[in-house]
C-alpha cells in the first residue's frame, strides 16, 4: 500500500471529523469573548443531534439542529445572564437535562431501534477543478457543504472581531464589561447574542454528526465534542483562525485510527477512542499560563 492511499483517506478522515468540533468551538469563541464560559455547549451539540433526527422526517433536518440548540442557549441565558445563576452549575444541569431529555424522547419517538438508523446523509459535493488536486484535493474539496461553511465560517469571524463595531464591542465586553456598560455598549443584550449564536452553532455541529456523518442517532452521541470544543478554544488562543486549526488537530487524532487500520496495526481500538481525550488534557496543560484569556472569563456578573 503506497503512502498516498494512506494519506489521502486520513486527510479527509480528519477534515471530516473536525468539522462539527470547529462548529461547535467557534460557537464557544464568541460566547467566551463576552466573559462567559458555556458548559452547557455539550448539551446544545446534544440536543442538536436529537433535533436534527426529528426534523430530517420533515426536510429540515438542519434548521431543526439550530432550534435544538437555540432552545438550550436560551435556557443559559435565562438563568446566566438574566437571573445571574452560576455559569458552571447551569452549564453542567443544561447538559444532563439534554442527556435526560433526549434519551426519553428518541425511546417515547422510536423505540430502542428506530427510525434513525435510515436518514440519508449529505454527499460530499467536489469543487469542480480543486477537488482533482492529489492528495489534499479530495481531502479539502470534496466534502458535504456543511464543510464549506465552516471553510467561510472561521475567516468571517476573525474579520468581524478585529474591524467591526460588534466584534470590538463582544471583545471590549470579555475584556471589562463594567467599562463597557459605561460607553454605552448593551452588555446583556450581546451577551444574550453571542449565547444564542454560540448554542446555535453547537446544534448545527449536532446536526453534523447526524447528518453529515453517522446517519443515525444514539443516545449521548456528543461523547464529549462540547468539552473538547472548549479545550479547542483554549488552544486555539481565542482567535478563530486558530481555533479552527485546533478543531484539526483534534480531528486528526480522531482520525489516526483509520489511518492505522490502513497500515494494518492491530492495536486496541480503545486506544484511538481515548486519544481525543488525552489530547484535551495535554492541550489544556500546555495552554496553562501562555494563552491569555479574555479578563473577565467565567467571573460572576
Amino acid at each position: 500500500m503506497s503512502d498516498v492511499d494512506v494519506v489521502a483517506p486520513f486527510l479527509a478522515a480528519t477534515v471530516r471529523t473536525a468539522t462539527p468540533l470547529a462548529l461547535a468551538a467557534l460557537g464557544e469563541l464568541l460566547v467566551e469573548r463576552t466573559g462567559l464560559i458555556n458548559i452547557g455547549l455539550e448539551g446544545a451539540i446534544l440536543a442538536g443531534a436529537f433535533g436534527a433526527l426529528v426534523g430530517a422526517t420533515a426536510g429540515a433536518g438542519y434548521t431543526a439542529a439550530i432550534v435544538g440548540g437555540l432552545v438550550v442557549g436560551a435556557l443559559f441565558a435565562l438563568f446566566v445572564v438574566a437571573l445571574r445563576a452560576d455559569q458552571i452549575i447551569t452549564g453542567t444541569a443544561l447538559t444532563l437535562l439534554s442527556v435526560g431529555a433526549t434519551g426519553t424522547l428518541y425511546r417515547a419517538l422510536y423505540g430502542s431501534g428506530g427510525a434513525a438508523l435510515t436518514l440519508p446523509t449529505s454527499a460530499p459535493l467536489p469543487i469542480p477543478g480543486l477537488a482533482s488536486i492529489p492528495v489534499v484535493g479530495p481531502a479539502l474539496f470534496s466534502q458535504p457543504p456543511i464543510t464549506y461553511a465552516v471553510y467561510l465560517l472561521a475567516p468571517a469571524l476573525a474579520w468581524s472581531l478585529a474591524r467591526t463595531h460588534a466584534g470590538l464591542a463582544l471583545r471590549a465586553i470579555g475584556e471589562r464589561p463594567e467599562a463597557a456598560e459605561a460607553a454605552g455598549i448593551p452588555v446583556n443584550r450581546l451577551r444574550v447574542w453571542a449565547v444564542l449564536m454560540g448554542s446555535a452553532l453547537g446544534g448545527l455541529a449536532g446536526g453534523t454528526l447526524v447528518l453529515a456523518q453517522a446517519g443515525t442517532f444514539a443516545e449521548n452521541m456528543s461523547a464529549g465534542r462540547g468539552f473538547i470544543a472548549i479545550a479547542i478554544v483554549v488552544l486555539g488562543r481565542w482567535r478563530p483562525l486558530g481555533v479552527a486549526l485546533g478543531a484539526l488537530v483534534f480531528g486528526a487524532a480522531s482520525a489516526l485510527q483509520f489511518a492505522f487500520q490502513a497500515m494494518g496495526w492491530n492495536a486496541p481500538y480503545q486506544l484511538f477512542l481515548v486519544t481525543p481525550y488525552l489530547l484535551t488534557l495535554a492541550a489544556l496543560a500546555s495552554a496553562s499560563g501562555r494563552a491569555r484569556a479574555p479578563a473577565a472569563l467565567g467571573k460572576p456578573l
